[in-house]
């Protein structure tokens, strides 16, 4: 039996050494490999295992120091919103309020995301089945290409609100009882969904330049049993006597 040491027995640089070994022995060689092999899977899947409740517990420390943050902010922002709506006399209910001072700023607010009940679909098939009447020459039909882009879908199926402002502009250039009606349809249909709370803040220098601070607010939920409650409480209304 040879004494010498089996090394990859698949380089081709080896493959005359090979011939100095037994099949015993090189099939001894192959199972210690495979055997190497199976035992650093094992070490990696147990390295995987180890390191991931690792990482999760820190990213559950990050998300909840930022869900305590986005609380405060709203918080501290939703008493200056009320003091402003009591001094004021009016309750401003726009997506989001800046406030800022010679350093910085911070944005509060909630974005939306479009949505629509079911009757949209009538609405669209009625400005389609006009339109697709009108593709009768080279001017029309580049009218009747911006209307079907004004009606594409996006990749969940849903139509972009925005676009409903400019199908409405053309119900006066058409003219046409059935395009109009479409469009009203379209229009009324559109149900937009409130969608996250955000925070958004920036540092100003002295040249007036302004510099992002990182954050991902959006997705952090506020802190359990806390709700913003701004827009849902009426103005404490002042006696014109006082």
């Amino acid at each position: 039996m040879s004494t010498a040491t089996i090394e990859a027995p698949n380089s081709i640089a080896n493959a005359g050494q090979l011939a100095a070994f037994s099949a015993k022995e090189l099939k001894e060689a192959l199972a210690k490999l495979e055997a190497k092999k199976d035992e650093d899977r094992e070490a990696y899947k147990e390295l995987v295992e180890q390191t991931v409740p690792k990482a999760i517990f820190k990213l559950c420390l990050a998300s909840e120091t930022l869900s305590n943050a986005k609380t405060e902010a709203f918080q501290y922002f939703e008493n200056i919103l009320k003091l402003k709506a009591e001094v004021y006399g009016i309750k401003e209910k726009q997506m989001s309020h800046t406030f800022s001072f010679e350093g910085g700023e911070v944005q509060i607010g909630y974005r939306i995301t479009d949505g629509w009940d079911d009757t949209v679909n009538a609405g669209i098939a009625k400005v389609e089945k006009y339109i697709s009447s009108l593709a009768k020459d080279t001017e029309t039909a580049a009218l009747v290409d911006m209307v079907f882009n004004l009606l594409k879908k996006d990749a969940k199926g849903n139509l972009k609100g925005s676009r409903v402002l400019e199908l409405q502009k053309l119900t006066a250039k058409f003219s046409d009882e059935e395009f109009t009606d479409g469009v009203d349809i379209i229009s009324k249909s559109y149900k937009p969904v409130r969608s996250v709370w955000f925070v958004e803040a920036a540092l100003i220098d002295e040249n007036k330049n302004k510099t992002p601070i990182p954050l991902s607010m959006s997705a952090v939920d506020f802190s359990k049993g806390y709700k913003f409650e701004f827009y849902n409480e009426s103005i404490p209304q002042q006696d014109a006597s006082e």
